[in-house]
């Protein structure tokens, strides 16, 4: 009986279907808490993922990894293809803000690689606090780059995707949630609307985008010039970090 049960779960429209309604209800749930960060859809979608996947292995009685290969390979990996042109389109804004980029392009590399490389070793050196092994410190040091990105970084070095996915989110749901707070603390619109886009973009990927081009136009773009350039800083940095210190 359960492995009939598991076999009509394991079709392409289960994982489309998981993934659609629990990032529905994370909207649903943000909707009536009037924007409650701990209620943002890619928050409650993961969690939500995770609770139906674990209720789906134990009612077929099969482990979570088999569990997740059924939902991803049929159905869920279409949802993750989508990831790919998303990144992509962050090309659009920086096409549009192309005046202020050529002015500033050398800044924004200098500090994408900088705070990229500072932010690999304080990864690592929390990993080593808190005890974690290789592979989970290989599948979180690339969390500053966007999903898309990060995730086939992680498994180069010999990581966890998944637990990359996770931390990428994690890291952009807090950064959307304390964007006014580190703005206030940081002075950044004494500073500049530059600045301030850069930080939120590099620091919160996509969803700091989205903070960043509810504060303005020039925010909203160079943040999404800031998740373009951390991206390809974090594939850089990466490897080279890994071959050299882990």
């Amino acid at each position: 009986m359960s492995a009939t049960i598991a076999t009509n779960l394991a079709l392409p429209f289960t994982g489309i279907f998981i993934s659609l309604v629990v990032y529905l209800i994370g909207m649903w749930l943000t909707k009536i808490s009037n924007g409650f960060f701990l209620f943002n859809p890619l928050l409650v979608g993961m969690v939500l993922g995770i609770v139906v996947l674990a209720i789906w292995a134990k009612s077929t009685g099969s482990t979570t990894a088999a569990v997740y290969t059924k939902y991803y390979l049929p159905g869920g990996n279409i949802i993750f293809w989508f990831l790919n042109p998303a990144t992509m389109a962050f090309a659009i804004p920086l096409y549009r803000v192309n005046d202020t980029f050529k002015k500033y392009w050398f800044d924004i590399i200098v500090i994408c690689f900088v705070g990229g490389f500072i932010s690999l070793f304080f990864i690592q050196l929390v990993s080593k606090l808190f005890g974690l092994s290789a592979a989970s410190t290989a599948a979180m040091m690339p969390q500053a780059a966007t999903t898309a990105v990060a995730m086939p970084i992680a498994a180069g070095v010999h990581g966890v995707p998944a637990v990359t996915a996770m931390a990428c989110i994690i890291n952009a749901v807090v950064i959307y949630a304390l964007a006014e707070f580190l703005i206030k603390v940081l002075r950044l619109k004494k500073i500049s609307a530059v600045a301030t886009g850069l930080g939120l973009g590099s620091a919160g990927h996509t969803v700091g985008s989205v903070k960043a081009l509810q504060l303005g136009e020039v925010q909203g773009a160079m943040a999404a010039v800031a998740v373009v350039f951390i991206s390809l800083a974090m594939d850089i940095l990466v490897p080279l970090y890994a071959h050299l210190f882990m």
